[in-house]
């Protein structure tokens, strides 16, 4: 069971408070934050209130997330793209438009719907029936490797690396206008989007410490194709810190630009290597994913312009 607490400034005053708790938590939709204000599990101020309580500044929301059932989730036999496995861990090649994970009112044709059907009971627990086995993830429209743990030793281990910064994580992706210079380094704190909370944004005040490095692959036309190592984690941090540099990712809906000449299904990312210290060898393993069709095509299109 997971508990928030939020404090309400006056810039957010005078909104409804399932709209504000729906663009603050995306991972929940509002008829999900309605029930949970329909059945006291979000409360203002520790009162009972309805959906369309208006927000004062200095209110003091309270929010339970209750336990999922596990009938919220089914295995399904979705075919899966398996750069490696063991009794420990799967590393999958993610296809661009899959979920990873469930969240309310989105619990078929996930990863972990899929991870399910594979792996059986054989999935680390640490994360709830919600995520199982799933210790790091990448955005829907982002292709490529990650890996799923499946006991919750494994799941210690991968996640203790991911918190040192110690697992190799490279991506490679196209973006807008040419870099100048052939290498770089992106610091520059990630946190919400002080307006909308949907997005996350480089925020010097309330961001946590994020770190891109970049290195250019080809320069084609007006376009750039690169490398990018992460040296932290934050959500959407490659298209956040790469918009941030004038740089955003081709068909990024949210970052890039409103129009795209392409017609791209979501950002041109694909994560393309991860590297770990395996949790019962002590060795260190590294696998790639190969560039899929999309990506590749894109390429091909952009050289011939």
């Amino acid at each position: 069971m997971d508990s928030y607490t939020i404090l309400i400034e006056a810039e957010d005053a005078g909104m409804r408070i399932d709209k504000f708790i729906s663009d603050r938590m995306p991972d929940y939709s509002r008829s999900f934050i309605q029930k949970l204000i329909k059945e006291n599990d979000l409360t203002v101020n520790n009162n009972e209130i309805k959906s369309n309580y208006k927000l004062k500044a200095g209110d003091e929301i309270n929010i339970v997330i209750p336990e999922p059932k596990e009938l919220d989730i089914v295995a399904e036999d979705i075919p899966l793209d398996i750069v490696y496995e063991d009794k420990d861990v799967i590393l999958v090649n993610k296809p661009q438009g899959m979920v990873v994970h469930p969240a309310p009112g989105h619990y078929t044709g996930t990863l972990v719907n899929a991870i399910m059907y594979h792996c059986k009971d054989d999935l680390s627990g640490i994360n709830g029936v919600m995520r199982p086995g799933i210790v790091h993830r990448i955005d829907k429209d982002t292709s490529g490797v990650l890996i799923i743990c499946k006991n919750d030793k494994a799941h210690e281990s991968i996640a203790k690396q991911l918190k040192d910064h110690t697992i190799t994580r490279k991506y490679n992706a196209i973006v807008y206008n040419n870099l100048k210079e052939d290498e770089g380094k992106i610091n520059a704190p990630i946190g919400r989007h002080p307006v909308n909370r949907k997005q996350m944004a480089v925020n010097p005040i309330n961001g946590k410490e994020a770190i891109t490095h970049y290195k250019v692959l080809e320069r084609i036309n007006q376009y750039t194709y690169v490398e990018l190592q992460l040296e932290t984690g934050r959500t959407h941090q490659i298209r956040v810190h790469m918009t941030s540099i004038n740089h955003p990712l081709l068909g990024d809906p949210v970052y890039g630009p409103k129009s795209d000449r392409f017609k791209l299904k979501g950002q041109a990312l694909h994560a393309r290597v991860l590297g770990f210290v395996h949790p019962t060898t002590d060795e260190y393993m590294e696998f790639e994913a190969p560039l899929p069709n999309y990506f590749t095509g894109l390429l091909k299109k952009l050289r011939n312009m």
